[in-house]
């Protein structure tokens, strides 16, 4: 690592300290020893090798304290200049004392983190980016394209424009609901719900998509599931992104399953929970991609969508103190991803 500026100073006032505590010992003592004739000629009740033995040994000591402490803190100061200008790239070497190898050792994992940090945002500009130029430009080339006569204005062309919008805006509500989730700033509007009239009512909003795709929609609801005490619009939007994800890997012919259980909370005491899970009979995820499927913009490599639905719905879920967890259906090997939230 290259000197700063800081470090250098940081060395150099360091050991003008170290040897201005030196000197203001050493001095007074000598004149001290001068005045009294301590520091004449060896005899009774001078011990002046002693002494002297004394003043060298508190002097090397000083010395190798100065050179114990100075470095690493020096260290840690370069460092610390080094992240200022956003560099996050540094790595201090952990010495010295216990506290300050312990100083050390936080101090790189807080620099770790800040470099992880740093490289997420600049994926999470990149993405979005993209995400956004996709819709714009297919927007912009077809009314060009209406626009120069090549495409009739018609309804199918118009209904083609019109996915495109609604793809937009679903990023945008998207981005929204993530940013305030990770901002702390989302606010809940809680009832008493009977989630299954809910699972009911968003399965409907969607069989006119399966319908299109060939995929059957079925639900399971366990007779008598407590109610919740949830926001609806928050946890239809946990499941309108679940079956979306769930019809769109599904291939034509195959089947859409909601489960919906009650079950007992994590710890003693919690009462019983509300269990629901969503089951596709597509290919399933990816060993290497199960665990970071609740991840920004993870998805499969043939999908459309924004990569943004079960990172929105864990936040979601987590908002109302539930779990949520995905996995491969054993039985038909297609995703599996339930949730459970406190009744």
């Amino acid at each position: 690592m290259t000197e700063s500026p800081a470090r250098r100073r940081f060395r150099r006032r360091s050991l003008a300290v170290a040897v201005g505590l030196v000197l203001a010992w050493l001095v007074p003592v000598t004149l001290m020893g001068l005045v009294t004739g301590y520091w004449g000629e060896p005899g009774e009740g001078r011990p002046r090798g002693v002494m002297v033995t004394l003043i060298l040994g508190v002097v090397t000591a000083v010395v190798l304290a100065y050179l114990r402490i100075s470095r690493p803190v020096g260290d840690l100061l370069g460092a610390a200049e080094q992240v200022a200008t956003g560099d996050y790239g540094v790595d201090v070497a952990v010495r010295g004392p216990r506290e300050l190898r312990q100083l050390t050792a936080t101090f790189n994992q807080m620099a770790a983190r800040l470099a992880a940090n740093e490289e997420q945002r600049r994926r999470f500009l990149a993405d979005i980016t993209h995400e956004l130029r996709n819709p714009l430009a297919v927007l912009q080339s077809e009314i060009e394209a209406q626009m120069d006569g090549v495409h009739p204005r018609d309804d199918r062309h118009v209904a083609s424009l019109l996915d495109e919008t609604q793809r937009l805006g679903h990023l945008v509500d998207d981005l929204h609901t993530l940013a305030l989730a990770e901002t702390g700033r989302l606010v809940l509007q809680q009832e008493t719900v009977a989630v299954g009239v809910l699972v009911e009512e968003v399965m409907g909003r969607h069989e006119a998509q399966a319908r299109q795709r060939g995929v059957a929609l079925r639900a399971s609801l366990a007779p008598e599931l407590p109610k919740v005490w949830v926001d609806p619009a928050r946890i239809r939007q946990v499941l309108d992104n679940l079956l979306a994800n769930a019809i769109r890997h599904t291939p034509a012919g195959g089947e859409v399953l909601v489960e919906m259980s009650a079950s007992l909370g994590p710890d003693a005491g919690d009462g019983r929970w509300v269990r629901c899970r969503v089951t596709d009979a597509g290919p399933g995820f990816r060993e290497d991609q199960l665990a970071h499927v609740f991840d920004r913009f993870e998805r499969a490599g043939d999908s459309r969508g924004s990569g943004l639905g079960l990172s929105i719905a864990r936040d979601l879920v987590r908002a109302h103190g539930g779990t949520i967890e995905a996995g491969n259906d054993p039985a038909g090997g297609g995703a599996s991803v339930s949730f459970t939230l406190p009744s």
